[in-house]
């Protein structure tokens, strides 16, 4: 056996003991450390420690019995030991190296006719047959064994069962420690039977390995066999082969990102692709299903930008105004960054149309660098827009998120979903339930379309969602949203939206330059405050495009083309030709016809002589306009520029008749247009708003409301007259296409002010009397909500009274029976309506403090006069 000895005392000793006439040494197994499995492979570092130990703790660490080697070889620090007889160490002589003095055992007697010793030898020697068989490598063994150590007996065919199993250490140990012949021929007879079993797993092991691996060869064998034979007969036609490749290199490229489900479908749908026909309906079918499961970007994410800054000049370079948004989205983005991810959210845009939800959408997709993906569910109506159909319908297709996977190239894209609150229902399912699993983010990771039937990960996608109003969104899916309220812009938020970012796109796309039209702020400021009062900037882009459409009619009347020039080569005329042509320069025969139009000839009648030829020289719009901006002689300038005429003998006249045509197309010059408040109407109509103030001062039982909608905010006034006198006929009659709660609350007003004037005048027999008439002007628009409840109080409180509300005032608020003020929504909006209509005392109820105060001071503050806020929470504070 060798054996590699690192100690260099040792074997130093070894080499100097090699020398000696008998040349001997001892070899004891180390001990296993305590606590340790001797079946588990020691590392590198226990070995290290048993070659530092020395002396006794070394003597410790061995085995007593051993066994007395030969030395017959050493090269280098690699000893060759042959094994002679057992020896048990009794004390130690010398510690470094170590040097024992031992007993020399030999075995117990035994009876070599004993039946037992006969018939478990035969046995160790039957069982050692059968691993020869399999195991060739001991045959090796066993002729280096006779060579060195002689004939076999029981004894040493013990030890030599033993030596050549690969048993565990200390079973071989314990062979070695036995003497008794008989015990220690059935402890090997134990070791080699273990042997035999391993022999043959290894056998069966070999044999599984050998069969799949000549299944395959002979698999691929059959395969190329039968490829060979399609091209020579032209039988590929389906090219079934060509399509499996194809999608085995598409998913080839994803095998580490895509889940292992997903592959073994793929492996599977692959399978059956090859066994189909490709006529078959189920061909088709399945060649769309893998088109899809090997396009959809299984597990590769795009980088994303957590740069708040970059966020931020993004946001204002896209948006004007919306402060308190933009914040909120920063620290969505802030929040991402630190997390490493911006999963988890799903946010809801809600607010009027037109004031920019879709676009920040776009924004903040930009701003993360994500790939960006809108799809509308307005009037959505079939659950399989959303969850896909079933593969069994003929023309099914995935659901809306696989689609959007497929387009974007990337699982973690931004999906705004549009119009959230306009959800359908129909007979196909419901829609909103549908999105719930979509959207929520402990579901999405495991989201199952009924197409691809196989799971995917949607929970590092960002959804976005708009709405007009959030009520109209069911609640299941409200809570699982972060709802971000856009109110809307006031007067100077749309100037500068208009400004800055709408007049300047649709100067772009009008194609008319700066220096031709000027729109004063005079007039951007009364289009938006008589033609575009909504909440939104999109009927203010329409306007504006409107504007544009017709200064560029104007401009085109006048002359002005800013398109590229078109090249016009008049050719001259023969002497002796009795007609001419006219050649024209064109990129295709279209615009043949259009540049004939723009060209203007005037010829004199032809007589048989050819004599009295007149022509004027072609030109185009675009070469006028080039000469009347120009800074040389536009005279000049065209007769450099035009071509040849034709050379007849009247050239003089025709010279002089075309320098008249271009004089008085040079004199005439195109001045800027300017559009201002005077001349507004000539461009975009008459007024749309009229000013919703109908009262300068208002009499006594009107009082101005505010109100909110989902366009934005506006005033209303109540009305209140008396309709008849007469005991015991106390009434009151509603009009003005009210609804339900509004009905209610002119009842709820009517109780109310009857307790209050009784209280404050208890001989006043006003409401106990009279029929009174309660109207809210507009009553073609329906109306509907409960805060004008304190509106319609004063309003007939006035009335009783005989005093007039103060001046420039208006009022919110929902009362109660008691008479209490309960806080009401849309702060911001009604607060806008109120300064639009120039009212300068707002009167809230006290709980809504916080919310006005929130407000930007730009939205509280008037042009000219701060807006003064009361609050009222008791029926005797009313402004009476």
């Amino acid at each position: 056996m060798p054996i590699h000895v690192k100690d260099p005392k040792l074997l130093q000793a070894l080499v100097e003991n090699s020398k000696r006439s008998g040349p001997y040494a001892g070899a004891f197994l180390v001990k296993d450390d305590e606590g340790t499995n001797p079946n588990t492979v020691t590392s590198s570092e226990s070995d290290n420690s048993i070659h530092d130990l020395k002396g006794k703790e070394l003597l410790k660490r061995l085995h007593d019995v051993g066994t007395l080697a030969q030395i017959t070889r050493i090269q280098g620090d690699l000893v060759v030991l042959l094994g002679h007889h057992r020896v048990r160490k009794t004390e130690m002589v010398a510690e470094d190296p170590l040097i024992v003095k031992v007993d020399h055992l030999k075995e117990m007697p035994y009876d070599k006719d004993d039946d037992v010793i006969k018939a478990t030898s035969f046995e160790v020697i039957s069982t050692l047959r059968d691993v020869l068989k399999t195991n060739s490598l001991w045959k090796d063994q066993v002729q280096t064994y006779t060579q060195h150590m002689g004939d076999f007996n029981y004894p040493r065919l013990a030890d030599f069962g033993a030596a050549i199993s690969g048993a565990n250490k200390l079973l071989c140990q314990e062979v070695l420690e036995e003497l008794d012949v008989c015990k220690r021929l059935k402890l090997t007879l134990e070791l080699v039977k273990r042997e035999l079993e391993i022999s043959k797993l290894q056998e069966s092991i070999a044999k599984t390995i050998e069969e799949k691996v000549t299944g395959e060869q002979r698999r691929y064998l059959l395969n190329e066999l039968l490829k060979a034979i399609k091209k020579e007969l032209g039988l590929e036609t389906d090219d079934k082969t060509a399509l499996s490749e194809k999608f085995r290199e598409r998913i080839e490229a994803k095998k580490d990102k895509c889940p292992p489900h997903v592959l073994q479908v793929i492996e599977e749908e692959l399978t059956k692709l090859q066994l189909l026909e490709a006529s078959s309906s189920e061909f088709s079918v399945t060649r769309n299903y893998l088109d899809w499961l090997t396009l959809l970007p299984w597990r590769d994410y795009s980088d994303e930008n957590f740069d708040v800054y970059h966020a931020q000049c993004i946001l204002d370079e896209d948006h004007y105004g919306l402060a308190n948004v933009k914040e909120r989205i920063l620290e969505f983005i802030a929040v991402g960054k630190l997390r490493g991810s911006s999963q988890g959210k799903i946010i809801c845009l809600s607010g009027p149309p037109g004031v920019g939800k879709t676009s920040i959408g776009r924004s903040i997709a930009r701003a993360l660098n994500r790939k960006f993906y809108r799809f509308s569910v307005g009037g959505l109506a079939d659950v399989a827009e959303i969850k896909g159909h079933r593969r069994t319908y003929v023309g099914a297709m995935p659901g809306k998120m696989a689609q959007c996977l497929k387009s974007v190239g990337t699982a973690n894209p931004l999906v705004l979903i549009d119009e959230i609150d306009k959800l359908g229902r129909g007979h196909s399912g419901d829609p909103a339930s549908a999105l719930l699993e979509l959207l929520d983010p402990e579901q999405n990771a495991n989201f199952l379309d009924h197409y691809l039937d196989v799971p995917i990960d949607l929970s590092k996608v960002l959804f976005v969602c708009t709405a007009n109003v959030i009520e109209m969104i069911p609640n299941p899916l409200l809570d699982r949203m972060e709802i971000i309220s856009i109110a809307g812009y006031i007067t100077d938020e749309k100037m500068h939206i208009a400004r800055d970012y709408l007049e300047k796109n649709t100067r772009e796309v009008s194609g008319i330059k700066p220096e031709q039209v000027e729109v004063t702020d005079d007039a951007l400021l009364a289009l938006i405050e008589n033609y575009c009062q909504e909440a939104g900037v999109r009927n203010l882009q329409k306007h504006i495009e409107k504007i544009y459409r017709k200064i560029a009619l104007k401009l085109v009347r006048q002359g002005v083309s800013n398109g590229p020039p078109r090249d016009i080569t008049i050719v001259e005329a023969k002497e002796d030709l009795a007609s001419f042509d006219v050649a024209i320069k064109v990129e295709d025969e279209k615009s043949k016809d259009s540049l004939a139009k723009d060209a203007s000839v005037d010829v004199n009648p032809i007589d048989s002589s050819l004599e009295n030829i007149n022509a004027i020289p072609l030109t185009t719009e675009s070469e006028i306009d080039h000469n009347e901006h120009s800074n040389e002689d536009p005279i000049e300038k065209n007769l450099q520029e035009t071509t040849k005429v034709f050379n007849t003998s009247s050239a003089p006249e025709a010279n002089k008749s075309a320098q008249r045509t271009t004089e008085a197309l040079a004199d005439k010059s195109v001045e800027k247009i300017i559009v201002n408040a005077s001349n507004l109407g000539d461009f975009v109509g008459k007024p749309v708003f009229q000013t919703e103030r109908i009262y300068d001062q208002t009499p006594v039982g009107v009082v101005m409301g505010l109100a909110w909608n989902s366009m934005g905010g506006s005033t209303l006034y109540i009305e209140t007259a008396k309709v008849e006198e007469s005991e015991g006929k106390g009434a009151l009659v509603v009009t003005g296409q009210l609804g339900d709660v509004m009905k209610e609350s002119a009842q709820i007003a009517h109780t109310v002010c009857r307790a209050v004037l009784l209280e404050k005048e208890p001989n006043n027999p006003f409401f106990a009397k009279l029929k009174l008439h309660l109207h809210v002007p507009a009553g073609a628009i329906p109306k509907d909500g409960p805060s004008a409840g304190c509106t319609m109080v004063t309003s007939m409180l006035s009335l009783a009274m005989g005093k007039s509300v103060k001046k420039d005032l208006a009022m919110t608020g929902e009362v109660t029976l008691t008479g209490r003020v309960l806080p009401i929504g849309g702060v911001k909006e009604k607060t806008i309506a109120a300064r639009r209509s120039g009212v300068k005392t707002i009167i809230f109820p006290s709980a809504n403090r916080r919310d006005f105060d929130e407000l930007a001071s730009n939205v509280k503050e008037a042009h000219d006069m701060g807006v003064k806020v009361k609050v009222n929470s008791c029926k005797r504070e009313l402004p009476i």
